[in-house]
């Protein structure tokens, strides 16, 4: 098939170069022309493993193009995909307006019968917005349809090759049947594609984000109340996880979720509820526990040091919002660094991939190490706040030696309460009891 993808972000080139990975021809569109330079000149932008392979294999067989000309992009598509970004507004809403300037430029290009499917996360509605329109502005047949992404950065090309589930929202039963033909390259382990109208399609992705960033606020407050009552929560976590109703997924306590989806799909949800006459207790609630869980560690660093930073210095390990990612928003780490260089504290910060764009955000004010254990070096603390798995299993000898004082912070919950106290490392996880220290 002829498609192409409007926007070329984490869901827009991961899309591209996996449908073009099944044969299909496909042209990426941004009007980003720095971005589009980049991608024709073979650069991948964003750090996401495997994409910078798929990218490059499918862009020499022909299959996979860039451009930042949107006549080239709309010259002859069978379908468009929009993965165009939906930004927060300051009340919590979802910005649609570059979503809905391309529907008016699509509108205007396009000569035959176009599928036009969103896979941006949109409110509920949208896509009746979106055919209104379209039929305003043309004669040709678009029909609309919406096929949201479930794509886990740090495994999104996994995720788009073997998903879970495809979900097809069409009021169109031909175009319905198109997308269904699309992706059945992708369930051949027998998964399911399942097509419904579109503004269950529309609510559905938006109910699975807000259901998974729940479950990461129940736990974290779960956390918090073992830390107030001498409970570890590594113990309740089991207990509750072994019940195959609840199961361990996203049920690990930390210092927060981040990252471009939970936040502003929790609070975009909640604005469609409050636009529906709905009070969303729940989502109001899921999305406070997560602001005040980005504070937990910055007050038992100051509990611990007596509320006098100044002059002292931090090390970080993770500056991401999660591992196998670069991206930096919403990130607790963020938060965190924020208020300790506010008290006059110093940073030094370590990531696997995310430095670069650390140093975009803080340029001398934080100092960046490639290696590890030279983050430690004259720290009075290490801070953990993303769970890359080179994370797991440091030598903490070396860890105890490097550091100016032997104490963790650990927003993950790393490491082993026993390995903690052999080591002779003082060690405050999330939730848990605290090692090596007397208050």
């Amino acid at each position: 098939m002829r498609i192409t993808v409007a926007g070329t972000g984490y869901v827009g080139l991961v899309s591209g170069a996996c449908l073009a990975s099944t044969g299909n021809n496909v042209i990426g569109y941004d009007i980003d022309k720095g971005k589009i330079e980049r991608l024709n000149a073979g650069e991948c932008p964003i750090f996401e493993p495997g994409l910078a392979e798929l990218l490059a294999g499918n862009a020499q067989s022909g299959r996979l193009q860039f451009t930042a000309d949107i006549d080239e992009a709309l010259t002859s598509p069978e379908i468009v995909f929009v993965a165009i970004g939906t930004p927060p507004r300051p009340d919590g809403s979802a910005d649609l307006s570059q979503i809905f300037a391309f529907a008016e430029q699509l509108a205007d290009h396009v000569t035959g019968p176009t599928i036009l499917a969103t896979k941006s996360t949109v409110p509920v509605g949208t896509g009746d917005r979106l055919e209104r329109i379209v039929r305003g502005r043309t004669k040709v047949p678009i029909h609309v349809v919406s096929n949201p992404e479930f794509l886990k950065e740090g495994s999104a090309v996994n995720d788009f090759l073997k998903p879970d589930r495809v979900v097809v929202g069409a009021e169109d039963e031909e175009a319905a049947q198109v997308l269904r033909e699309l992706h059945l390259p992708f369930v051949r382990n027998n998964r399911p594609i399942l097509v419904m109208s579109r503004r269950a399609s529309e609510m559905t992705k938006y109910a699975a984000n807000a259901c998974l960033a729940t479950r990461i606020s129940f736990i974290n407050e779960i956390a918090n109340l073992c830390d107030a009552t001498g409970v570890d929560v590594e113990e309740v976590r089991r207990g509750m996880g072994t019940d195959q109703r609840i199961g361990f997924q996203f049920l690990y306590p930390g210092c927060g979720y981040g990252g471009s989806c939970f936040p502003k799909d929790v609070q975009a949800l909640a604005h469609v509820a409050r636009e529906a006459g709905i009070n969303p207790i729940l989502l109001d609630a899921v999305h406070n526990v997560n602001k005040a869980q980005k504070n937990v560690l910055y007050a038992k660093i100051r509990r611990r040091f007596n509320d006098a930073l100044h002059d002292l210095t931090f090390a970080f390990w993770g500056v991401t919002f999660k591992p196998a990612t670069d991206d930096l928003r919403e990130a607790p780490a963020l938060i965190l660094i924020d208020q300790l260089l506010q008290d006059g504290a110093t940073v030094r910060a370590h990531d696997p991939a995310g430095l670069e764009n650390l140093k975009a955000l803080y340029g001398d004010r934080v100092s960046c190490h490639a290696e590890p254990y030279e983050a430690l070096s004259g720290a009075d603390a290490l801070v953990v706040c993303t769970e890359w798995n080179e994370f797991r299993s440091p030598e903490f000898a070396r860890m105890k030696e490097t550091l100016r004082q032997p104490i963790i912070f650990d927003g993950r919950n790393l490491y082993d309460l026993g390995a903690m106290k052999r080591h002779g490392l003082e060690y405050h996880p999330i939730g848990r009891p605290t090692t090596n220290w007397k208050a």
